[in-house]
């Protein structure tokens, strides 16, 4: 796993679980410090052992510049998060962000068709735009710090036919009570959501990409109005099932994933 800063990151709990429980014997996973300046050499620099990369901040969009194929998500959004090593040493280009997020956004029951509140314009933000459209929903509404990357989102809406309206972040109102609400920004920016997330309707699925600390103010006041919740972590293993199975070619081990990461966390 590449990124910076990386010291933090639960992904090689996830990934080794994983190689441990299908019996994939001297496979590991590490997480490096590498800046965006340094990607391309350090892509370059790696020998045959080497089966795929993770992405993380800031490298999601300087990795399409060091493959020489990529998928159709990833090429859509601008990002990816993984790399895999293809048979004649070139990378392969992927996003698996966006199929974990629609799973986990599925399983907590979030209809077909549904209304969504995005809270957040960054590079999150443009993988559940895709997951939107994946879920069929029916509108969009984001709220935006930054009018400049809220435009930009908005070309990017345009591009995937989804129907989108950028709103004032400081002006909560009606469409607050969504089906689902999608929280992408960091940790404390929007804790000044929670008290209108108090009268959100109970069948509101609420979304948090964060998940240290949790739960989020925004979190917690959602389960008071007894939405239902998704967290960061959710995210996280899904992601990472995603890019198991493209790393190793065999199905992921996900329930010694999903175990390994509880007792990290409870840790």
């Amino acid at each position: 796993m590449l990124g910076k800063p990386i010291a933090h990151s639960l992904s090689p709990v996830i990934h080794n679980a994983g190689y441990a429980a299908a019996g994939l014997t001297g496979w590991s996973y590490t997480a490096i410090e590498c800046a965006e300046a340094e990607l391309p050499d350090r892509v370059a620099g790696l020998g045959p052992e080497w089966a795929g990369l993770s992405l993380t901040m800031p490298l999601k969009e300087a990795a399409l510049a060091v493959a020489t194929e990529v998928s159709p998500v990833a090429a859509a959004i601008g990002a990816a998060n993984t790399l895999v090593r293809r048979p004649d040493g070139s990378w392969a280009a992927d996003n698996t962000d966006v199929p974990g997020m629609v799973d986990v956004l599925v399983g907590a029951g979030v209809p077909a068709d549904a209304e969504v509140l995005l809270l957040g314009a960054g590079g999150t933000a443009r993988a559940a735009l895709a997951a939107a459209v994946r879920l069929s929903a029916r509108r969009v509404t984001c709220r935006v710090r930054r009018p400049a990357a809220g435009a930009e989102l908005a070309r990017l809406a345009d591009t995937l036919g989804l129907r989108f309206e950028i709103a004032d972040w400081a002006a909560p109102g009606e469409r607050d009570g969504a089906d689902l609400v999608i929280s992408t920004v960091p940790k404390g920016a929007a804790d000044g959501f929670a008290e209108v997330a108090r009268s959100w309707r109970p069948e509101t699925v609420f979304f948090d990409v964060v998940y240290d600390p949790w739960p989020t103010p925004l979190a917690a006041a959602a389960a008071t109005a007894g939405c239902r919740i998704v967290s960061g972590l959710d995210l996280l293993l899904a992601q990472a099932v995603g890019q198991f199975t493209q790393f190793t070619g065999v199905p992921a081990p996900v329930d010694a994933m999903r175990s390994a990461l509880a007792a990290a966390r409870s840790g």
